[in-house]
């Protein structure tokens, strides 16, 4: 039975959930540095050794929004969200007693494994337990609310780097309390009785529209993690080759930004509802990324509170995630749903280690300036013929099958 209830459980519980998730995803780009420091890592390795990092850590996510997502098509939504919490929850907590770089990479990966699964199956139950009017709402809000999350990572990681991973493994532990209030949605359970084949992921590559609808909603994402993965993470590397006029804190960028895709995920949400249509609300924002993208670059010689704005705006920009993935959880049927909306934002999430090995690549013969620029043209690019080429589904009706 669905609900026109927008602040229902199934939206609080998820956008607590997905606040822990951005928590725990986001905190090595802020701890990077000091972390790799303590342990020992000279400062000409500390780019390349985080470019390795966070790429596990994302190859990680790729393989565990696979699991998860076809785990929550065939056992269901509640025992999936369990068993991703817990596994992040507890790697993160392991992730603080660290005494060596292979541990590092080891609980990355772990952690990254867990978290694939958090967000791709809250969006899933909250798409199936609201009315397809206002479903939007309720995904923007879980957006919104979650990647809030960042700012808190950022001010735990004052306390230490060892700390924010405990806190964070911690609050997730606790997340695990709220998981009672929540039920399956009821698209699921009419299906378990249906003779239909659940969380085939495989499937969707045999069939032609169905492949081709799934890469297209991965493309739409892609420029998301070109911002993060690359722009932000390595803002402190930018901020040299730009001059700015005082050094940059990773962390204080990584904060500012995700105050922004916070404001801009529920920007992007009202837009969608405003125009009845996911698709112009995606390209008003692919439109103003692509805008302050360039603005980032140009930034040459400002303070550092300039270039802290402009990641900022550009984190507003960004914000259409809730609506890249709430389009990519409309796009299939409930035996599938799962599989797809866990898997495309992890796809996104792992294209980071095509991006950086790319970006920097490149970066050796052109630059970090040139090469950002060439990686960043090229995603957005493909974004906006993905987003034209996509199928339109404000208002669709979820409960049926593939």
């Amino acid at each position: 039975m669905t609900t026109n209830k927008i602040l229902n459980i199934s939206v609080i519980v998820a956008a607590l959930g997905y606040f822990v998730d951005i928590y725990d995803l986001i905190l090595f780009s802020i701890v990077r540095i000091s972390s790799l420091t303590d342990l020992g890592v000279a400062d000409n390795q500390v780019r390349e050794i985080g470019i390795q990092l966070i790429n596990i850590q994302m190859i990680g996510m790729l393989l565990g929004g696979i699991v998860f997502g076809i785990l929550g098509d065939k056992k269901g939504r509640m025992t999936s969200l369990f068993l991703t919490i817990l596994i992040y929850s507890v790697a993160n907590i392991a992730n603080g007693f660290v005494q060596t770089i292979d541990q590092y990479f080891w609980l990355r990966f772990i952690a990254g494994f867990g978290l694939a699964g958090e967000l791709g199956l809250g969006i899933t139950l909250v798409s199936e337990v609201m009315s397809k009017e206002k479903r939007g709402w309720g995904t923007a809000i879980v957006s919104g609310v979650g990647i809030a999350g960042a700012a808190l990572a950022f001010f735990v990681s004052q306390w230490g780097w060892r700390e924010a991973y405990w806190f964070g493994g911690f609050i997730g532990l606790f997340l695990l309390g709220l998981r009672i209030y929540l039920h399956e949605s009821g698209m699921y359970q009419n299906i378990k009785t249906q003779a239909v084949k659940r969380g085939d992921f495989l499937g969707i590559f045999r069939v032609k529209k169905s492949f081709i609808k799934f890469i297209l909603c991965i493309l739409v994402g892609l420029p998301v993690w070109f911002v993060i993965g690359i722009l932000i993470t390595f803002s402190k590397e930018f901020g040299e080759y730009l001059s700015i006029k005082s050094p940059i804190s990773p962390g204080k960028a990584v904060m500012f930004h995700y105050i922004g895709a916070s404001i801009g995920s529920l920007l992007t949400g009202l837009l969608s509802q405003l125009f009845h249509s996911r698709k112009k609300a995606l390209n008003i924002s692919l439109i103003s990324l692509l805008i302050f993208s360039f603005g980032y670059f140009c930034c040459f010689n400002v303070s550092a509170n300039v270039f802290y704005f402009i990641v900022f705006i550009l984190g507003i920009s960004m914000g259409y995630w809730a609506v890249f993935i709430t389009v990519a959880s409309e796009q299939f049927g409930t035996n599938i749903r799962s599989t797809v909306t866990t898997t495309v934002p992890n796809f996104v999430r792992g294209s980071t280690v095509i991006m950086t090995l790319c970006w920097n690549a490149m970066a050796v013969s052109i630059g970090i300036w040139s090469s950002a620029i060439i990686v960043g043209s090229v995603v957005i690019l493909l974004a906006l013929i993905a987003t034209y080429l996509i199928e339109e589904t404000f208002g669709k009706d979820l409960n049926y099958v593939e």
